[in-house]
């Protein structure tokens, strides 16, 4: 298929919008906690030249434990962890940009996730985040890609929730480059339309393609892309329905998050619960949570700052164990804290009982498998999450400056 845009000439002459100080605001709430966010960006900086090789991001990078020490070891490359870079990498000047890349941009990286996408047929989750990309990144329109999206929606097969919520994003970034309603109507119907009674989403849209078993259970990251989803469509186009719902879940996981700030994995759409709390992830703590809570901020929702810091402080103050997550010599931060078990043991089984009954947990599991093991890898999505949470401030209002400047494309 042959490659389409359409919007900036120039990619270079794209500029993200003036920001609101994420940072600032953090630091306001809790100077503390702004400082270490602060020193988390520098790490992200860091830490993202030495995943990226041959002009790709590695898949992971992995402490591996020698006789002289750890040491990191690059594997494999993904398509959808280089387009998290690129997102985040467009918040940097241009000078640090190429530093880390080796001389291109974040817009070249965008448009470089757009050609690999469009030879994907299936993920359409990659083909909706690299067209988020070329939008917000590069400010492009890559029309072959949300052609794909439409046929997909069209088509009316069952849909991962994040894939939907960020097809939905890129409509957001792409409305003032082209005409992107028809299909934003159908993904933000799908989502609103998937949305359970206690404000959270399922895995899948609809929950039934899950599994009888697995249907009630949604992931953190079917939540948090959700929110920011709904929160975008409600300041680009007036949507109080989608800000209603993006506040319902919003508040739903603050109730639900851990008393040292921990933001749990797998929870029931059905009531609102928790069906199993660990792994805790490292990005959700500091990057996934804060930018969704924090777009839900700039779009007139709740604010849940104080929730957003508690989660980063449990980078640093983590009960599950003595180990530190922050990894200053080897500019990383470890994936996440989880559980010694036979591989995802006590999630199947979660999802077995709670299948049955709605809240129904095995007794004593931390005693019998406790959540005292370090994942030593980190991924460079994870860095690029951190520095578009923190950096993207801006983003919501030039949405909501959009929505009443974008030309008519009839």
């Amino acid at each position: 298929m042959a490659t389409a845009f359409s919007g900036h000439a120039a990619f270079e002459a794209f500029h993200p919008p003036a920001a609101l100080d994420r940072l600032q605001a953090a630091a306001a709430a809790s100077p503390m906690i702004g400082g270490r966010l602060r020193y988390l960006v520098g790490l992200a900086k860091q830490g993202l030249p030495k995943m990226h090789r041959d002009g790709v991001f590695a898949h992971t990078a992995r402490g591996v434990q020698t006789p002289s020490g750890r040491v990191i070891r690059l594997e494999g490359e993904n398509l959808r962890y280089a387009t998290n870079v690129a997102l985040g990498l467009a918040f940097l000047p241009l000078a640090e940009q190429r530093q880390i890349l080796d001389g291109s941009t974040a817009a070249d990286l965008a448009i470089s996730t757009i050609v690999r996408a469009e030879t994907v047929h299936d993920d359409p989750g990659a083909v909706a985040l690299a067209a988020w990309a070329g939008a917000e990144a590069a400010g492009v329109h890559a029309s072959s890609l949300f052609v794909r999206l439409e046929e997909t929606f069209d088509a009316g097969v069952p849909l991962a929730t994040v894939a939907c919520a960020w097809t939905l994003i890129a409509c957001m970034a792409a409305r003032h480059l082209a005409d992107t309603r028809r299909l934003s109507l159908m993904a933000r119907d799908r989502l609103l339309q998937g949305q359970g009674p206690g404000g959270l989403f399922p895995h899948m849209l609809p929950g039934g393609a899950n599994g009888r078993l697995r249907a009630h259970v949604g992931s953190f990251a079917d939540q948090v892309y959700s929110i920011q989803a709904l929160s975008r469509l409600a300041v680009a186009e007036g949507d109080e329905e989608a800000l209603t719902a993006a506040d319902a879940c919003g508040g739903r996981i603050c109730a639900l998050q851990g008393p040292a700030g921990q933001w749990w994995w797998h929870y029931d759409m059905r009531n609102g619960s928790v069906v199993e709390g660990y792994p805790v992830y490292s990005v959700h703590q500091h990057a996934m949570a804060p930018m969704a809570l924090l777009d839900l901020r700039e779009a007139g929702g709740t604010d849940h700052m104080d929730s957003v810091l508690r989660g980063v402080s449990w980078l640093d103050k983590h009960p599950e164990t003595s180990d530190p997550l922050v990894s200053e010599k080897e500019h990383v931060i470890w994936r996440k804290a989880g559980r010694r078990e036979p591989r995802k043991m006590v999630r199947s089984l979660a999802a077995l009982t709670t299948a049955t009954r709605p809240g129904l947990l095995m007794p004593g599991v931390d005693v019998l498998f406790p959540p005292c093991k370090v994942d030593y890898e980190c991924r460079p999505y994870e860095f690029g999450w951190l520095l578009y949470a923190w950096l993207a401030g801006g983003v919501v209002q030039r949405l909501r400056s959009n929505a009443t400047t974008s030309p008519d494309h009839g």
